[in-house]
């Protein structure tokens, strides 16, 4: 059977739209935090490059779609590698500057040529960014949070073939051209189309999977008021955090960032009941907020996580409070669980030798997710660096 390329495009755009629409829908129904918002937003960005191509494949005068279309191609693929990099909690201020340059360039090299610049006006300026946004999203997915899920190693190989593909493609336009029987055989529209089908599908499986381990359906843990009482949202914590990194610089003194992880509570939620996982929920909240000194900065860190920051005189002290919250943490959800109690992580990092808010809080979540992969470390130190 041989498709032509109005009906190929119709089956891409099917599949892509309904992956996206589903993960979106997922979106709304989750607790989410910044990674799965972000993998939203590119998902919602691949629908509007199946739109675009589909009036292009009607209308070839208009080239304004092929515009549209490869800007919001490079935009879904750099928003796949950002979505990797927040749920790493690496910074996203040069990374995101860089998509979005990027796609402002796609989209402006098609319109510089305009109605004379034919099918593939602009395609370097799409295909370099797609290998380059793919070849980074799969190194992310292979160090940090990222690196310890063998989820998220799919999701790597996904971006990183896709990387190889573009590699290949854009060697093959350069050297024989998008006319050449090379390029029309093995990289051409219709061999793209299949890879996009695969990858999409894919790919929303398993970003589906990875959101999940970080943001519980709504609902089983909803927080009560007296577990919220004085606990920031993340973004006052980021701007609370700079501002006491930034003064305890000034000073030589230290800053301490402490991360909680509650693991298990989905599970839990399954097996027990919502009403047990939203009562752990509350208690690791609360928990954490009475345990920690008084002058600390609490925060909540994605659907069941904390972090806490203060200034501290050492290590040793820093250690000392987080093994403090950590006890009274642990008896708290003895108490609360009837002998259920989650698996729970605590990371410490330390400031100092320049690094900056986000590398504290990417160590201490480092540390803390592999504190609660250890049955021998209730504490573990991070490095910032």
């Amino acid at each position: 059977m041989t498709l032509d390329l109005a009906s190929l495009l119709v089956m891409t755009a099917l599949v892509v739209n309904v992956s996206g629409v589903l993960f979106i829908l997922e979106t709304f129904l989750r607790r989410d935090e910044g990674a799965g918002r972000i993998w939203a937003v590119g998902f919602l960005a691949g629908m509007l490059t199946t739109l675009a191509y589909m009036i292009w494949s009607r209308s070839p005068d208009a080239w304004w779609s092929v515009a549209v279309g490869n800007a919001a191609f490079v935009a879904g693929t750099g928003c796949m590698w950002l979505g990797c990099r927040r749920f790493n909690g690496r910074s996203m201020t040069w990374s995101s500057v860089l998509v979005a340059g990027a796609v402002v360039a796609a989209g402006l090299a098609v319109a510089v040529e305009g109605s004379s610049g034919g099918d593939w006006a602009g395609a370097l300026w799409m295909f370099v960014p797609l290998l380059v946004f793919a070849g980074a999203g799969a190194v992310e997915c292979l160090r940090g949070t990222l690196g310890e899920s063998r989820t998220a190693w799919v999701l790597g190989a996904v971006l990183g073939f896709q990387s190889l593909y573009y590699i290949a493609r854009t060697t093959a336009f350069v050297t024989a051209g998008p006319e050449s029987a090379l390029f029309e055989s093995v990289f051409g529209t219709v061999n793209t189309s299949f890879l996009t089908v695969a990858l999409t599908i894919v790919a929303v499986v398993v970003t589906s999977v990875l959101r999940a381990s970080r943001a519980p359906i709504r609902g089983y843990l909803r927080r009560s008021a007296e577990a919220v009482a004085d606990i920031g949202d993340q973004a006052e914590f980021d701007a609370r955090l700079a501002a006491l990194v930034r003064r305890a610089s000034g000073r030589s003194e230290f800053v301490a960032v402490t991360a909680v992880r509650v693991e298990d509570l989905e599970q839990i939620s399954t097996a027990f009941g919502s009403d047990v996982a939203a009562a752990l929920g509350d208690a690791a909240r609360a928990g954490v907020r009475r345990h920690a000194p008084t002058n600390a900065l609490v925060a909540e860190d994605g659907a069941t996580g904390l972090l806490v920051a203060l200034a501290v005189s050492s290590e040793q002290e820093a250690r000392r409070q987080a093994a403090a919250i950590h006890r009274g943490l642990f008896d708290d959800l003895g108490r609360v669980g009837g002998g259920v109690i989650p698996v729970v992580g605590v990371g410490v990092a330390m400031s100092g030798n320049g690094n900056g808010p986000d590398d504290l809080m990417r160590a201490a979540r480092e540390s803390a997710n592999q504190a609660a992969r250890s049955v021998e470390t209730t504490v573990l130190m991070g490095d910032a660096e």
